[in-house]
């Protein structure tokens, strides 16, 4: 099977390009909430000292400083952990920012099932579904370090209330340097006849490995990276719809209010119908362990995803009504795992 080379934690790229930024930006500031050295600002603070401020654990003085500080033409870039920014400072979110229309870049750190064993208090699986309600607030996961590098360039001097969100873990690298990027537009890497993941974040690079090991066996499989949720990329959904035969969206998140719910709500009211399952978190007490451990638990993996299409495409008896052998043989469950 095609493999994939692994890079650095976005978090990483995060803090080498703002450090960059700042050397020639003199209005870069960092706001951390006693979360600089999860956040990788450390080494900015001490090299720019004059441009961080600590407000502690206090989540809700972090954004309300936040937007105060945009509001005098500081590019303002404020971290917390993700559960937290989106949960205890939903308010100060929702009116020091997208309603005062103050252009922060909030960037929650640790995201998805990032914090692993440490349980669903540190999970931030609600995140995107609670900011997709907030008028006038984008929101944007880089799947790679080459897009997490555009997404904070393009940042800096963006104009509006952004959201971008990142994990710990070191991501595979999936697009070229002279891959186009802007936030908003999806980013096609594999096109496919039969079935096609729609991911963002940290499981595309599982989508892509799993599009390789379906076309090795002779079934047609594309990949999108949608680091956008808002602006949506509607354009490319509905050519990516009119192509493929069925839909898979995959998300570290909630399957209620995330991608793979914005997918059927605009597929759906376009009268866009295929065959589409959406591969994320369901309503339930989520597991306790890594990333990884939770990943595998719940499919998201290249073999999980594999046999996530297979099912698909079988149900909706749109090409392949049987498990071809030699895949069968390797997405057995007691096959080696991913």
């Amino acid at each position: 099977m095609n493999t994939l080379e692994l890079g650095k934690p976005n978090q990483d790229v995060v803090a080498e390009i703002l450090s960059r930024v700042a050397r020639q930006d003199p209005d870069i500031v960092v706001v951390t909430g006693d979360s600089r050295g999860s956040a990788k600002m450390t080494g900015f603070g001490k090299e720019f000292p004059d441009k961080l401020v600590e407000v502690g654990i206090a989540e809700q003085n972090l954004v309300g400083i936040a937007a105060g500080l945009a509001s005098t033409g500081k590019k303002v870039f404020a971290f917390s952990p993700a559960c937290f920014l989106t949960a205890r400072s939903l308010e100060q979110i929702k009116n020091d920012v997208a309603y005062s229309d103050q252009p922060v870049r909030l960037v929650g750190i640790s995201a998805g099932v990032s914090y692993g064993a440490l349980g669903g208090t540190h999970h931030s699986l609600h995140d995107l579904a609670a900011l997709q309600a907030i008028n006038n607030i984008d929101i944007v996961v880089p799947a790679d370090n080459f897009e997490t590098a555009q997404a904070i360039l393009q940042a800096v001097d963006y104009g509006r209330p952004i959201y971008l969100r990142f994990g710990k873990r070191p991501v595979y690298h999936l697009h070229g340097p002279s891959t186009p990027f802007k936030i908003g537009n999806a980013i096609p890497i594999r096109e496919g006849r039969d079935v096609t993941f729609i991911a963002m974040g940290e499981t595309v690079a599982p989508a892509v490995l799993a599009s390789y090991l379906l076309e090795e066996n002779g079934i047609s499989c594309g990949v999108v990276s949608f680091h956008t949720l808002r602006p949506f990329d509607k354009g490319t959904l509905f050519e990516v719809a009119a192509s493929s035969r069925a839909l898979i969206t995959v998300e570290e998140h909630s399957v209620y209010g995330g991608l793979g719910s914005t997918v059927a709500a605009i597929l759906m009211e376009a009268g866009l119908f295929r065959p589409f399952k959406r591969v994320g978190i369901p309503d339930e007490y989520i597991v306790t362990g890594s990333q990884e451990e939770i990943f595998n638990h719940y499919g998201i993996t290249p073999g999980g995803l594999a046999q996530t299409a297979l099912a698909l495409l079988e149900a909706s008896h749109q090409t392949f009504l049987y498990v071809p052998e030699r895949l069968d043989e390797q997405l057995r469950p007691d096959a080696p795992s991913d």
